[in-house]
């Protein structure tokens, strides 16, 4: 395939030079900081309208529970309990999938160079 639509190169070929690498671990970090603050929105989002929160009540309760470190404020409504309920499920998700988009390279790099020895 072409490099545009495979982001990697195949075990047959060379390993890439460290600035390509660089270059390419770079865009793969953007791609996981996009898809957090894709995630971090949508948890904002749902926050002001089912939980009827205010802006930045909003954005510590999506931080929270997108990190990992559970929620901030009492949600009082069925309809914003369901929301947060969702939203917690979908967040480690998400947190899960960026941690492996981010190291997606690094892990690439490491295999490769392990199969070009053997």
């Amino acid at each position: 395939m072409s490099r545009s639509h495979y982001p990697f190169e195949h075990t047959k070929k060379p390993l890439l030079d460290i600035k390509s690498f660089h270059q390419r671990q770079v865009r793969f970090f953007l791609y996981g900081i996009v898809l957090l603050l894709i995630s971090l929105a949508i948890g904002m989002i749902g926050y002001r309208y089912c939980a009827d929160l205010d802006w930045v009540t909003s954005f510590y309760n999506a931080s929270m529970i997108l990190t990992g470190m559970g929620p901030a404020a009492d949600l009082h409504t069925d309809g914003a309990k369901i929301f947060a309920g969702c939203y917690s499920i979908f967040s480690g998700i998400i947190f899960l999938g960026t941690i492996a988009i981010m190291f997606a390279p690094m892990v690439h790099r490491f295999l490769h160079r392990i199969h070009l020895e053997s």
